[in-house]
Formats: C-alpha cells, structure tokens, sequence
C-alpha cells in the first residue's frame, strides 16, 4: 500500500457499529463515526465487493460529519461473503434507504468511488431529495464500453497482466473472458471460484495505482468478494440499461458534486469522469495529474478532503 497521505484526518473509531439483517440471505455490516449530531455523510465502497477500509472514515472532519458506512451485500463483514443472489444495484438501493430510515436522516452527502460512483449515482437518481450533494471518485458508469476496457483494453497497457488472467480459462472459452471468469466464480465448488476469484482481484488490485507499490493489497475476503461480485455484477451490465446512468443524470443535475479522477487510472478512465462532467452543469471535475486510481494516491486524497472541507464550509461547492 502506499504511505498514508498526510490530507486524511487522523485515524477514528466508530461510535456505533452492527449488523443489519436486510433480507432472507443478507445480514450487512454498518458502523457510524465522527458528531452524531453532524452533517449526514453516506460512504460508499467500490468493487462491487471491495467492502470498507479504516482509512475510510478519514475523508471527513469527525467534529462536523457523522458518516455512515456499509459494507455492501457480500462484501467486508457482511454475510454471506461473496453471495451474489439477491444481489443486485436495486436491492443496494433499498439497503440505503433502510439505513437512512434507521439513523433518522433526512439528506445526507454521498460520498464513493469507483463502483463506489456508479452506486451513489443510482441511489441519487432513485432518491434526489435525499441527497445534499455529491462527493465522486475513480467515475465507473458501467457501460459496456467500459467494462469491455476493464477485460481487455488493459492488455495495451498491461501486456504481461493480461496474459496472466487470460492464462487459466481455455483456449476455446476466451472468446468470451467475462461469460468464462463468471462460470467458475459463481460455481458454488470452491475449487473452481477461489482460483477464479484470486486472478480476478491480482488483475484488478495491481494496476490501482499510478507507481508499483512495495505491498500488493490481498485478502481471501478481498478476493472473493470482489471477484464474485464484479463478475456477477459486470455480466448484468450493473443491471442497468446501457448508458442509463448519464441519461438520467438531469435528476440530480440541480445538486453539487465535485469529480475527482486520476489522469492516469487504469481501471476506470477518465473518459467516463469528463462525460458525466459535461453532462451535470455546475459540477466541478478534479483531473488528478499525477495519480491512478487509488483513493489513498496522495494527489486523490487531498482533492477528496478539499471536497468535504468545503462542503462543510458553505454546503457548497462554489
């Protein structure tokens, strides 16, 4: 991992934390830190699947917010991991409302990146009046086009990465990586999804950021969680209508949002932060010029804290 930027407030514990049980299979794991009485702060985790760090709570002033994160279905702590029936962009909307419902919050400031983005944006356009504003990372709209770049635009970049995840499926399935990788994660034989789910995430977790880091981030929760999830989540288009998320972005195009987006991010390219900028007047696009994708890349950290400092400040963006 890279050295934690100096931009992020100091470490913090939460003031509640539980589980949740959200449905016959799922029980999700939720904790709330900083002023109970403060500014409502929603976090959203990326993957699908990636679940929740503590560096996390460290984007907001614990003495002005009360940030509420979640590790979504199948991610993190909650259970089952990895599960991916029940599992769909709506039903995590849902789970959103019945947290806010269940902390008495009224608007809240949402906060995510990388899937992260595209899940704040569903849950945005689904419930606009329950939103204060946006604070985006890493942009995924989960279009086709970008989820066919995730699978293969890489190997442009990445050659010998490629190469490594193309190299378990057959010869006569690689016609078709995605529709491969999903029949091996979401098989419930172990010896089949582990494999499937160590390659997924190695693909994914080596090119997050700009520079090679010493420490590669790896963890059988980690892996099975975002290798079942994205390929499960991908294979649906994010159950989704194809371009669905900018067409339908006038439903919060009223609301404030700050973009913040490494030039160089190799998972999730700056094409998709630059067109929902050009399509949401008065959001303002933060091209990070010396990162990739990772939210702890220093570049990225201080934009994402400068974005909830003054948001605290004047509920603004201006």
């Amino acid at each position: 991992m890279p050295e934690t930027p100096s931009s992020l407030f100091p470490p913090i514990q939460p003031t509640r934390q539980g589980m949740l049980k959200v449905d016959a299979i799922h029980t999700i794991y939720w904790e709330e830190v900083g002023n109970p009485d403060g500014i409502p702060v929603l976090f959203l985790h990326g993957g699908p699947g990636a679940g929740l760090s503590p560096q996390h709570r460290r984007f907001f002033d614990p003495r002005h917010y009360c940030v509420i994160l979640f590790d979504q279905r199948g991610a993190g702590k909650s259970t089952p991991l990895g599960e991916w029936r029940n599992n769909t962009t709506q039903l995590l909307v849902a789970d959103i409302e019945t947290l806010r419902i269940k902390f008495g919050v009224e608007q809240w400031l949402v906060f995510g990146g990388s899937w992260g983005s595209t899940l704040a944006l569903a849950y945005g356009q689904a419930h606009p009046d329950r939103c204060l504003g946006f604070v985006l990372r890493g942009i995924f709209l989960c279009t086709a086009a970008e989820i066919d770049w995730f699978l293969h635009g890489m190997q442009w970049f990445h050659p010998e990465l490629y190469d490594e995840f193309v190299a378990p499926i057959p010869p006569a399935e690689r016609g078709d990586l995605l529709r491969a990788y999903a029949a091996r994660m979401l098989s419930d034989d172990p010896g089949a999804y582990w494999p499937a789910a160590r390659a997924w995430s190695r693909f994914e977790g080596r090119r997050v950021f700009l520079l090679p880091q010493p420490d590669e981030i790896s963890s059988d929760t980690l892996d099975l969680g975002v290798g079942r999830l994205e390929s499960h989540y991908m294979a649906n288009l994010g159950f989704f209508e194809d371009g669905q998320l900018l067409r339908d972005i006038g439903r919060v195009a009223h609301l404030p949002a700050v973009i913040v987006q490494g030039r160089y991010d190799m998972v999730c390219p700056p094409l998709s932060a630059y067109r929902l900028h050009q399509a949401w007047p008065g959001s303002l696009l933060k091209m990070i010029p010396d990162a990739g994708h990772g939210a702890l890349e220093a570049g990225i950290s201080a934009a994402l804290v400068n974005a909830t400092e003054q948001f605290k400040r004047a509920r603004s963006f201006d």
